[in-house]
């Protein structure tokens, strides 16, 4: 099979475990809506007088932040994890990919995520939501599943 020419976000998947947790031995999030994945990096300027008169910049240290809304739903084991995360200053490891972990060119960051964000959202005509903001604590891989 090969790379389709466009990937859905609907077959994008959030998987959750405990710190440092294997990719196969995660659990897919499927209480998850519109998720962002947001990945840049820091800046030095590294002009010289050498540069004809054109600033120099070179990447330096990454970074990574998810931002996803999800329905309130106390009982979900996923809701349970990120709002202790949220509560106790701790970390939960979080894989967010194309599609499914095991599935052909699956793609996305892997590792432990603080969670700095955990506003809920209480609209008149629609379920109570939580919009979060998981920040990357540690990096573990960055997944890509070969294709055949």
């Amino acid at each position: 099979m090969s790379a389709a020419d466009f990937v859905l976000g609907i077959n994008a998947k959030l998987y959750y475990g405990t710190n440092d947790a294997e990719l196969t031995a995660m659990t897919e999030a499927s209480n998850v809506k519109d998720l962002t994945v947001s990945v840049s990096a820091g800046e030095a300027d590294i002009s010289t007088r050498a540069n004809s008169g054109w600033r120099a910049t070179v990447a330096t240290l990454r970074e990574c932040e998810l931002s996803f809304t999800m329905n309130w739903k106390p009982g979900d084991a996923f809701f349970t994890a990120v709002k202790t995360a949220m509560l106790n200053s701790t970390t939960l490891c979080l894989a967010a990919l194309t599609g499914a972990k095991d599935a052909e060119y699956s793609s996305g960051p892997h590792g432990n995520f603080a969670i700095t964000k955990f506003d809920r959202k209480e609209s008149l005509e629609e379920a109570i939501t939580v919009d979060v903001t998981a920040k990357l604590a540690k990096y573990i891989a960055w997944v890509d599943v070969a294709g055949t």
